[in-house]
């Protein structure tokens, strides 16, 4: 059975409330937002995370002509109770475009080519992406997973900051759009994002195309 959806400003409270209780040394609301974050969207059973990313790659697909595509799309090897990208990503291949996965290079990403189909090698973090002989390339989309998300086109990941890098990174070189894929229920008031936090253009759920607002 699907975990409910928590009320976005609820999960929040919850969070800076017990922020306030605690005395760990990692209890501050990010930090206590990200462990309830990830206890809802591991309660999804693989059934209906399944269903959820087959719906968001036919979502992404009605819309992809309004995304403006020009060139590579990068997405993410799944891990966890991640939304898998795998549907949207052999849907975008087989309509043309060119797909890459990313690989850990520590403390940052890098992108290489990669269709479905061919061969993987261990990424880092338990992913898996091309290997060293698959060409790099600098994604002019990037599909990213999250823990949580706002409407304002915050994300909340898991604090190590890999794509963040990565995507400050390729920013630096050109427009690069940031889209998250995520369950309707990971929708927070505030993913609580700092300067560093690299903000998302769109986030694709099983319900809706989010275009975030920048007021």
């Amino acid at each position: 059975m699907t975990q409910p959806s928590a009320n976005p400003a609820t999960l929040q409270e919850a969070a800076l409330t017990s922020a306030a209780a605690s005395t760990s040394a990692d209890s501050t609301p990010k930090a206590l937002l990200r462990g309830r974050a990830r206890a809802i969207r591991d309660a999804v059973i693989p059934a209906e995370r399944d269903a959820a990313s087959r719906a968001i790659a036919a979502r992404f697909m009605a819309h992809v002509g309004d995304f403006h595509i020009g060139g590579v799309v990068s997405a993410y090897w799944p891990i966890r109770s991640e939304i898998d990208p795998l549907p949207l990503l052999q849907a975008l291949a087989a309509a043309g475009f060119a797909t890459s996965l990313p690989v850990v290079a520590h403390p940052t990403l890098i992108f290489r080519l990669w269709r479905p189909g061919d061969p993987l090698v261990d990424a880092g973090f338990g992913t898996r992406g091309p290997g060293a002989e698959a060409p790099e390339c600098s994604p002019s989309l990037a599909l990213v997973p999250c823990l949580a998300f706002d409407r304002s086109g915050g994300r909340l990941g898991y604090g190590a900051g890999h794509f963040d890098r990565a995507l400050e990174r390729l920013r630096a070189a050109g427009p690069v759009q940031a889209v998250a894929l995520a369950l309707a229920a990971q929708e927070v008031a505030s993913a609580f994002s700092e300067a560093h936090d690299q903000r998302l253009d769109a986030i694709v759920t099983e319900r809706e195309l989010i275009r975030p607002s920048r007021t």
